[in-house]
């Protein structure tokens, strides 16, 4: 997924840039924060990852809603449709995609390839809600992955991605309704069903067995479709006739971000794992009480990064940084905010005391 550099060129960049570069400021997205939310079930016999979803607990688990723009409504629908649905036992998260589309075409067949030069699905997953310490997954047409683990955002520091490391033990399984990389003809879609091991999280999260039944993890997909034409027999890239590059991609996500980058953890959507087998007794969604404060701190660190770029410093108030924001409901306020010339934290406490909610410089949620 096309992020506002490219991946190897950002770590590049950053780690000569220094301080400053690292703190720019960061784009706020444009939409409203009220990310989706999906209930997966359990199931109760572990599918065959072959992309059919022939399977009973497949049939029985929900679709999300269809996928939209990555910057909201205020886009143009997506010209295909794209929805996902999953599933979880203990050894796995299960989830399958699929997609319309009318020329299926791939070109990367080797593992790590930078995927989303072709068309793709893709997954991100932060198993913390921390925005740091989190996966992506990019698959193409040929069922080729690029797996990445990702340290921070890119906008929040250098060598933040390892492209070198893999989820062992995953398995991809895909359905292509009609012919790939022959032009001419008219395609119907394709299907990805993925089972990623929980163990593979580990790597990153000692912690992690599997989820707990009730807890919420954040979560999104991201589809990248490229506009083409055929030429001699094969497909290629629309390009604009002012520059010779490519037309941008298209980028259509299950919850949206409300900026062009994918690599806006706090905009993903929530998967809440129920401990119910599929098809069985029904969950209910459960609000989280600490989402609103969350999203508080969130609005600190945009405005610090903001506030950064004008006076090289950091704030120590919202009244310092302008920022007018109402108080959140079971919690002491203002924000009590620590600030030096290159760091600040953002801290929220509980007026039952049980709790306090922490942003840092680098965008770390704790």
């Amino acid at each position: 997924m096309r992020i506002l550099k490219p991946v190897f060129a950002v770590c590049t960049a950053l780690a000569g840039a220094g301080a400053y570069a690292q703190l720019a400021a960061v784009a706020h997205p444009a939409i409203a924060f009220q990310p989706r939310y999906y209930i997966a079930y359990r199931t109760t016999t572990a599918p065959q990852i072959d992309g059919q979803l022939d399977e009973a607990d497949w049939q029985k688990a929900q679709w999300t809603e269809d996928f939209v723009d990555i910057e909201g409504s205020a886009k143009p629908a997506p010209r295909f449709r794209t929805r996902a649905k999953m599933l979880w036992d203990d050894e796995y998260l299960y989830f399958a995609v699929e997609m319309e589309e009318p020329d299926l075409w791939a070109t990367l067949a080797e593992r790590d390839s930078v995927i989303y030069h072709d068309n793709d699905i893709e997954l991100f997953i932060d198993p913390e809600g921390s925005t740091h310490r989190y996966m992506e997954l990019e698959i193409n047409q040929h069922g080729t992955a690029w797996d990445l683990l990702l340290t921070k955002p890119y906008r929040d520091g250098d060598r933040v991605a390892y492209t070198g490391w893999d989820m062992h033990g995953l398995k991809i399984g895909r359905q292509l309704r009609g012919t790939l990389n022959q032009p001419g003809d008219r395609d119907q879609g394709w299907t990805v069903e993925v089972a990623i091991p929980w163990r593979a999280l580990r790597e990153s999260h000692d912690a992690v067995l599997h989820p707990l039944a009730g807890e919420q993890w954040r979560l999104n997909f991201s589809r990248v479709e490229w506009q083409t034409s055929s030429v001699d027999g094969r497909y290629r890239k629309l390009t604009d006739a002012t520059t010779g590059k490519p037309l941008a991609e298209d980028n259509w996500v299950w919850s949206p971000q409300g900026v062009i980058n994918m690599h806006y953890p706090e905009m993903w959507g929530v998967v809440q794992f129920s401990g119910h087998s599929v098809g069985g007794a029904r969950d209910t969604w459960r609000a989280d009480p600490a989402q609103a404060a969350r999203w508080a701190l969130r609005e600190v660190y945009y405005a610090q990064r903001s506030y950064f770029t004008k006076h090289r410093r950091f704030a120590s108030s919202l009244q310092q940084l302008g920022l007018k924001l109402a108080p959140v409901a079971g919690y002491v306020w203002p924000p009590r905010i620590d600030a030096t010339p290159y760091q600040f934290s953002a801290r929220l406490q509980a007026r039952d005391g049980q709790s306090v909610l922490q942003i840092d410089h680098d965008g770390l949620l704790h």
